[in-house]
């Protein structure tokens, strides 16, 4: 349980990381009510990472080895605009406008959690 909230902890600064990249904002607020909906996002990526990816893997296989991967970007680009979506769709304040705001997002975000994870390395891994 402790290893999720630090993964959920990780993502939502990773996303607020992201929230640099024109196009990706995060509505004012009082900063208790950001810092809700970047966890409340960050929780929504997560699931959305856990559930789709793995199945977008499978179906594209194909273009996965075609592409060396690269076709990799595109769709995390277009998962955290699904995000985006997502997050408005629920009434959050973060915004994705665009594809490429979606791509630059997504690719700070997986820098910066990937950059965190060697900082804060998951005691709780049992491998």
């Amino acid at each position: 349980m402790i290893a999720i909230a630090v993964r959920v902890i990780i993502n939502a600064l990773a996303l607020w990381a992201a929230t640099l990249v024109p196009g990706i904002e995060l509505g004012a607020g009082t900063t208790t009510q950001r810092i809700g909906t970047l966890l409340a996002v960050a929780v929504i990526f997560g699931i959305v990472n856990a559930v789709l990816k793995p199945i977008i893997k499978v179906i594209g296989c194909g273009l996965y080895i075609l592409t060396l991967g690269l076709i990799s970007l595109v769709v995390n680009a277009l998962l955290f605009l699904l995000v985006g979506w997502l997050a408005n769709q629920l009434g959050l304040a973060f915004t994705v406008d665009g594809f490429w705001a979606g791509f630059w997002g997504a690719l700070v975000v997986a820098i910066v959690s990937f950059v965190l994870s060697l900082v804060v390395p998951d005691k709780y891994d049992k491998r």
